[in-house]
C-alpha cells in the first residue's frame, strides 16, 4: 500500500482584507514547499476568486463552508457549485465553529457531504472533534463515532474525503493535543473506519490534526504514523505556515 500523501490546509476563517491577503499570497508564492505535500488554503468566500487568481498552481483553494443545495432563496449562503465555478478544489464541512456557534447538526453536515460529492468534483475536508467537557468525561470516541456515522453514511467516493480531527478545546486556545494524544485518537478513527466502512478506506483515507498547530510543534506531530497532515487556523495567516507545510521535510 502506497503511503498516504501529506496534506496541510489553512483555514483563514473570517480574517483578512485585500492588503493582508496579498501579503499572505506573497509568502505562499515565495515559499519553498515540499512537493510531496498537498497544500490548500480556505479564504473567506468573498476573496476566493482573488486568492485563486493570485496563487501559484501548487496551492489549491477551498471554500470554508457551503449549503446543502445548489441554489435557492437562502440569503447569505453559497453553494458547492459556486465554489467549483470559481475553480476551488475543496470544501471544509463540519468545522466545530459551524457546529457549536451556528448550530449545524450532524445530519445537516451529512447532507452537505452527500451534495458536494454527488453534484461536483470537489473534495471534502470533514471536521470532527470533541468539547473539553466531553474529553474530561471520557466521551471522545463516543462523540467522534456519532459525527463519523453522519459523514460516512453520505460518502459516495472516499477518494475525495479527508478527515480532520480537531479537539475543540485546542482550537485557538494555545492548547494542543500531545503527539501521543493525537495519535491515539487518529488510530481510533482508523479502527472505526475498518469496522464501519472497510479496511481499504481506513488505510487510504488521510486524517489531519487541527488545534493550535504551530511551526514549533508540527514536526513532532507529523512523526506519528496516523497523522497525515494538519488543518491550521491562525498560523495559516503567517509565514510560519510554510514551515508547517514542510513538517515532513
Amino acid at each position: 500500500m502506497a503511503a498516504r500523501r501529506f496534506f496541510v490546509g489553512g483555514n483563514w476563517k473570517m480574517n483578512g482584507d485585500k492588503l493582508k491577503i496579498n501579503s499572505i499570497l506573497e509568502f505562499l508564492n515565495a515559499g519553498e514547499m515540499n512537493p510531496d505535500t498537498d497544500v490548500v488554503v480556505a479564504p473567506p468566500s468573498l476573496y476566493v476568486a482573488h486568492v485563486k487568481d493570485g496563487l501559484k498552481s501548487n496551492v489549491k483553494v477551498a471554500l470554508q463552508n457551503c449549503h446543502s443545495l445548489t441554489s435557492g432563496a437562502y440569503t447569505g449562503e453559497v453553494s458547492a457549485e459556486m465554489a467549483a465555478d470559481l475553480g476551488c478544489d475543496w470544501i471544509i464541512l463540519g468545522h466545530s465553529e459551524r457546529r457549536h456557534k451556528f448550530g449545524e447538526s450532524n445530519e445537516f453536515i451529512g447532507e452537505k457531504v452527500a451534495h458536494v460529492l454527488s453534484s461536483t468534483k470537489l473534495g471534502v475536508i470533514a471536521c470532527i472533534g470533541e468539547l473539553l467537557e466531553e474529553r474530561e468525561a471520557d466521551k471522545t470516541m463516543e462523540v467522534i463515532s456519532t459525527q463519523m456515522k453522519s459523514i460516512a453514511a453520505n460518502v459516495s467516493d472516499w477518494s475525495r474525503m479527508v478527515i480532520a480531527y480537531e479537539p475543540v478545546w485546542a482550537i485557538g486556545t494555545g492548547k494542543v493535543a500531545t503527539p501521543e494524544q493525537a495519535q491515539q485518537v487518529h488510530s481510533e478513527i482508523r479502527k472505526w473506519l475498518i469496522e464501519n466502512v472497510n479496511p481499504n478506506v481506513s488505510e487510504t483515507t488521510r486524517i489531519l490534526y487541527g488545534g493550535s498547530v504551530s511551526a514549533g510543534n508540527c514536526a513532532e506531530l507529523a512523526k506519528k504514523p496516523d497523522v497525515d497532515g494538519f488543518l491550521v487556523g491562525g498560523a495559516s495567516l503567517k509565514p510560519d505556515f510554510v514551515k508547517i507545510v514542510n513538517a515532513r521535510m
